[in-house]
């Protein structure tokens, strides 16, 4: 009996964490809507990388550079349109 109880906290734990988590997407996207074009496609990029608090940086960095380098997005304004792009996809994870 007590291993039910244990898998229904998580179950509830889990649950939990996945509706905060939409919020977060929420503002997140909230947040890329105000972002100019490229800014938009580093942020989809980075989305779709699914990273993590430790690894954003990183991937916003891969993911911005390889926009550049493909010719998807302006390189001059590219450091910016990275950086806001990076804090909206942080406000969906935390």
């Amino acid at each position: 009996m007590t291993s039910w109880k244990t898998i229904a906290a998580a179950a509830a734990i889990t649950v939990g964490a996945s509706a905060g988590a939409r919020a977060d997407k929420a503002a997140a996207d909230a947040c890329a809507a105000k972002l100019n074009p490229d800014g938009k496609a580093v942020y989809a990029a980075v989305v779709a990388a699914n990273p993590t608090t430790e690894t954003l940086r990183s991937v916003v960095e891969r993911e911005g550079r390889s926009l550049v380098m493909g010719g998807k997005i302006a390189r001059g304004p590219a450091r910016e349109n990275a950086t806001g792009a990076g804090e909206c996809a942080k406000l969906g994870l935390q």
